[in-house]
């Protein structure tokens, strides 16, 4: 019976199927959110799941030149990466399905599989515009996947722990959103330029590049990677407000809490202009990771004046 209910909470609720249906609900309010704050209606409720079944339904086609091997695996890949991350991640602030020490660091790589993916596919192809895509989604990575990394750490060294549900809980009782705010802003900033959002969307910039990596996916593949980006979108939103805003203590409140977040990303892509690859690349390098060591720097001292 143990089994059968691990099961269930691994392919149904709370995760699994309904992961997916609730990635493409947050996808549906940040693309309306977006809408109304550039004065357009927006989506209706059911477009996300219109465009993932249609695309789910078509053909997929090979095009020539490319390894028809890695293009239909690696989508599977990207989403299974996404999925196998949420499994250590208190999605709708319940209880993760597993646990263990050193679980940040494996989710937190496993969600960067989705972007090493992106970028195989693109580099797969003879595209010129999917190599373009490949090659911007490559170098976003190794200048964000730092800072991103470290702001998410910064909470685990006060929790002494790597353990995602412990530093929740601890999160709980101490407010780390005012004791690590450089922390905060650049992990909300990270999760955009994982997700690509604006003003990280260089990599597949369609007045440039028309889709970028994924210009040669058209059915199957592209509705996988499109699934994989909305799991993301909630374990990365899950992870910063577990960590900033208080822990999980309750589910309902946590949830608002992760639509909050959501709103934020959506007013900072609503407000901020696409950046070229060098401008992203200085941002991080120049700004994010120094800011967020100097964080670490004040930590320490801090931990030295209070022993």
């Amino acid at each position: 019976m143990k089994t059968l209910e691990s099961i269930i909470e691994i392919l149904f609720f709370p995760g699994g199927l309904c992961l997916i249906l609730a990635g493409m609900a947050y996808e549906w309010v940040d693309r309306k959110l977006v809408a109304r704050f550039h004065n357009r209606i927006g989506p209706r409720w059911f477009q996300p799941l219109a465009d993932n079944i249609k695309l789910l339904a078509k053909e997929e086609i090979v095009p020539d030149g490319v390894d028809p091997r890695l293009f239909v695996a690696l989508p599977v890949i990207a989403l299974a990466g996404a999925l196998t991350a949420a499994l250590y991640v208190p999605i709708f602030g319940l209880r993760p399905a597993d646990s263990f020490d050193g679980d940040l660091i494996v989710a937190i790589y496993m969600l960067s599989l989705l972007t090493l993916c992106t970028g195989l596919a693109g580099a797969n192809t003879l595209d010129r515009f999917s190599l373009i895509g490949a090659t911007r989604t490559l170098t976003q990575l190794f200048s964000y996947e730092a800072p991103f990394l470290l702001a998410l750490l910064g909470p685990a060294i006060v929790a002494k722990s790597w353990q995602i549900d412990e530093i929740a809980h601890y999160a709980e009782n101490h407010a780390l959103l005012l004791t690590q705010p450089i922390g905060f802003v650049v992990a909300l900033i990270g999760l955009m330029g994982k997700l690509e959002l604006p003003p990280f969307d260089a990599p597949e910039a369609e007045t440039e590049i028309v889709a970028g990596a994924l210009t040669e996916y058209s059915g199957r593949g592209l509705a996988l990677f499109h699934l994989g980006k909305g799991i993301e979108l909630i374990i990365g939103l899950t992870l910063v407000a577990a960590f900033y805003l208080g822990g999980v203590a309750n589910p309902i409140w946590f949830l608002l809490k992760t639509l909050l977040l959501l709103g934020l990303l959506a007013g900072l892509q609503s407000l901020l202009a696409r950046l070229r690859i060098d401008q992203t690349v200085g941002l991080w390098w120049r700004y994010g990771t120094l800011l967020v060591l100097v964080q670490f720097l004040i930590m320490v001292l801090w931990e030295g004046v209070v022993a």
